[in-house]
C-alpha cells in the first residue's frame, strides 16, 4: 500500500460542510474546562457529521487559541453554542424528542459496544467534566449511560479520546 498525499486527502471546504445534511446526533459537553479537549471534540465533530456541539457551563468556547490549535479549523465548520445552564438545556431538547446518552460509568450503565441506536434516533451524547465526570443531575435525566469497558490499571480515559470512541460506536453501521 501506498499512503495518500495532501493533494489525494482533498476535502470539501468550510461552506460545503455547513450545507452537508448531519447525523442526528448532538454533543454535549458539561462543565469540559480543557480547551485542547474541546478542540479535539470539534476536529471529531466536523468527521462524524455531528449536528451540533453544545459548550456547557464553564466549557470554554472558539474563538480561543489553544481550540484552534487542536481543532484545525472545525470549530469554524461544526455548529456550536454555549449554554449557562446545561440540565436546563438537556431537558428542553428531551421535550423535543432527543434521546439523552450518558457517557459515564454507573450502576447498571450499558457497555458501549452493546449500545445499538437506530440510525433515525435523535440523540444527545453528554461528556462530563475531566475530573468529576457528569453531574449526577444529568445522569438522572439520562435515557441511557453508556460506558467504555476498560481493562489496564486507570479508571478512565481522556474525554476527548472517550467522545471519539462513542462518537465512533454512535454512528449507523
Amino acid at each position: 500500500m501506498k499512503k495518500k498525499n495532501i493533494i489525494e486527502l482533498t476535502r470539501i471546504d468550510t461552506e460545503g460542510y455547513r450545507h452537508l445534511k448531519k447525523r442526528p446526533l448532538k454533543v454535549v459537553c458539561d462543565n469540559v474546562r480543557s480547551m485542547h479537549n474541546i478542540g479535539a471534540l470539534f476536529r471529531t465533530s466536523d468527521a462524524f457529521l455531528v449536528d451540533e456541539i453544545i459548550l456547557g457551563g464553564i466549557s470554554g468556547c472558539p474563538p480561543h487559541p489553544e481550540i484552534a490549535k487542536t481543532a484545525l479549523g472545525a470549530e469554524n465548520s461544526v455548529a456550536w453554542r454555549h449554554v449557562d445552564d446545561t440540565l436546563t438545556e438537556l431537558l428542553s431538547l428531551r421535550n423535543e424528542g432527543w434521546k439523552i446518552l450518558v457517557l459515564e460509568q454507573t450502576h447498571g450503565s450499558i457497555p458501549l459496544q452493546l449500545y445499538n441506536r437506530p440510525e433515525e434516533e435523535r440523540a444527545v451524547l453528554v461528556i462530563g467534566n475531566e475530573v468529576e465526570g457528569v453531574d449526577q443531575a444529568i445522569v438522572d435525566i439520562a435515557d441511557a449511560c453508556l460506558e467504555i469497558p476498560q481493562y489496564g490499571t486507570k479508571h478512565s480515559l481522556n474525554v476527548s479520546c472517550s467522545a471519539a470512541i462513542a462518537l465512533w460506536q454512535l454512528l449507523p453501521s
